[in-house]
């Protein structure tokens, strides 16, 4: 339990966080998920077109979807760290990802290194769905812009693979580009909470008090947080 406590050393530490928050969280799955919600809704009707019990079940579900997603996320992230922390403490070369999964394979066995391989794999998958359909409703949304699925993906691989043809560390573009959607959060998660407490926005939907204040408390500390990571980085 107390290895759970954040405590950080050093400026790698608070990176190392801000990645993992970057990863857990991800602003563009804020915009992914509201687009699910408006779908439900189908705004195209009414919205007691199907009974007045309509939007609050639609809440509720929404509630589920979003808090056993994160749940999941942050499990498996966790479970990944305990897992390096338990097996490989002073192994040299576990600083890549490729130096993980051997570590694993020679201290574990090879079925546990290929479960760690396999989890990895879902999880790049699962971002880049995530990032594309998220890309695609902010172009449809603000730029009124249809691209095809084909593109999208194209755009979406080429910088990844750009980085990796120049010659860029894997494992620290992986932690770096983590770092940036961090910083993003903060750009998504503040309309949010400002948009769910108004009143004339979701009437009688809007958050309550507590959720607005743990929304604003959570972007108060990944701000606070970005901004101890730069400080860290300019300051040596």
């Amino acid at each position: 339990v107390a290895g759970l406590v954040p405590r950080f050393e050093g400026s790698g530490s608070v990176l190392l966080a801000a990645s993992i928050l970057g990863a857990t969280v991800m602003p563009h799955a804020i915009y992914a998920h509201s687009a699910l919600v408006r779908d439900r809704f189908a705004p195209d009707v009414e919205p007691d077109a199907a009974g007045p019990g309509r939007i609050p079940r639609l809440l509720r579900a929404t509630r589920w979807d979003v808090t056993i997603a994160l749940v999941v996320a942050g499990a498996v992230n966790l479970a990944i760290l305990l897992l390096g922390a338990a097996n490989l403490p002073g192994v040299p070369g576990t600083d890549s990802l490729e130096g993980a999964h051997a570590a694993l394979e020679a201290s574990l066995g090879g079925i546990i290194a290929t479960v760690f391989a396999v989890g990895l794999l879902a999880s790049g998958l699962a971002s880049t769905s995530v990032g594309a359909y998220a890309g695609s409703e902010i172009m449809r949304g603000l730029l009124r812009v249809q691209i095809p699925m084909i593109v999208r993906r194209v755009v979406t691989i080429i910088p990844a693979l750009a980085v990796l043809a120049i010659g860029v560390d894997p494992t620290q573009a992986l932690i770096l580009s983590q770092v940036v959607l961090s910083f993003g959060i903060p750009f998504a998660l503040v309309p949010l909470v400002a948009l769910t407490a108004q009143k004339r926005t979701l009437g009688s939907h809007r958050n309550r008090w507590w959720t607005t204040a743990v929304g604003i408390a959570s972007s108060a500390f990944l701000i606070a947080l970005n901004a101890v990571l730069l400080w860290l980085t300019f300051t040596g």
